[in-house]
């Protein structure tokens, strides 16, 4: 199993990143990761690895996308960036997953400057684990496409039943169309015609029409399926609705109630290890042929190799095999 890692995308590249790469293949003892970035900003992180170097790989690349970049012009002025070298590995199949915590957008770019979609797939979308009271659903796009067409939403709906079944496990995947309300004749022209797409389609009898966003949490539905403005901006109300919570929850008890709760402590610890980022990885680019994981700018170690065994796990549950499968047969 080998990996291509970005080692300078992130808030805390490299340091972190290299860490969380050390990390995972201490625990996976078939995987092998090609750091792809500057070997002498990441070398210094490499000295605690020992007996690991022979799975811990150096791609030297010397420049770096900045998350305030625009990924068109920086691709045109860092050709040699590590973002860049990652989807060249994938396309030359020496690696079978790409992971970076980099500038999204110019991730997402990568694979669409190659065209390296898979066979069938109109335009490739990014899935998000979402919590809900039924356990995680998946939401896509988050940001890939923010102005797809019908065809696009319904090929996410086919993506993300896909995922929904072999990565969440759910036989036989719910599909929602996130919407402005339930009722049949509401949203715009997109929403209608990704509907009735879905109606008249194999996947009819697991679609169970429009959902609005305060159903998102409920889980009503194993797969939401949004356009990427709508879904991105659905993630990070999430995100900060989640910390603003958890935050506000703790103040009153360990603040107003000025007593040690070590049982509503560890409660609270597992609530947010449970639903924290940092432990699901991170967001599969679903769509383009090779594994894709994208992670959070602010991932630190821990998000790192989770995002790795992400990305091996999807590899292993041949993903994309199934994806193109399903597309030739709807």
């Amino acid at each position: 199993m080998r990996i291509a890692l970005d080692a300078m995308g992130g808030d805390h590249a490299p340091g972190s990143v290299v860490l969380g790469a050390v990390q995972a293949v201490q625990k996976d003892a078939d995987m092998h990761v090609v750091l792809v970035g500057d070997q002498a900003q990441i070398e210094p992180h490499l000295a605690a690895a020992h007996g690991l170097r022979d799975r811990l790989e150096i791609l030297h690349a010397t420049q770096v996308i900045t998350m305030e970049e625009s990924p068109g012009l920086a691709f045109r002025k860092k050709p040699d960036n590590s973002i860049t070298r990652c989807w060249q590995l994938l396309q030359q199949r020496k690696v079978e997953a790409i992971v970076s915590a980099g500038n999204t957008g110019a991730m997402v770019a990568g694979g669409f400057l190659l065209r390296l979609f898979l066979p069938g797939v109109r335009r490739p979308g990014i899935a998000a684990l979402m919590p809900t009271l039924q356990g995680l659903s998946v939401l896509l796009d988050v940001g890939a496409n923010v102005h797809p067409k019908p065809a696009h939403l319904y090929q996410y709906g086919v993506m993300g039943a896909i995922y929904a079944k072999h990565i969440l496990q759910r036989e036989k995947p719910k599909i929602g169309l996130l919407n402005v309300g339930s009722e049949e004749d509401k949203g715009n022209e997109l929403a209608k015609e990704t509907s009735d797409l879905f109606r008249n389609s194999p996947l009819k009898d697991q679609f169970i029409g429009n959902i609005e966003g305060r159903d998102i949490n409920k889980g009503i539905c194993d797969v939401m399926v949004a356009d990427g403005f709508v879904g991105n901006v659905v993630l990070k109300v999430c995100e900060g609705v989640f910390d603003f919570v958890m935050k506000v929850v703790g103040k009153e008890i360990f603040g107003a109630l000025r007593v040690e709760l070590p049982l509503a402590q560890q409660a609270l610890g597992n609530i947010i290890k449970r639903y924290d980022y940092h432990e699901l990885g991170g967001a599969p680019l679903l769509g383009v042929d090779g594994i894709c994981i994208i992670g959070h700018g602010s991932s630190k170690e821990r998000a790192i190799e989770n995002a790795l065994h992400v990305a091996a796990k999807h590899a292993r549950a041949k993903l994309n095999e199934r994806i193109v499968a399903e597309l030739a047969a709807s």
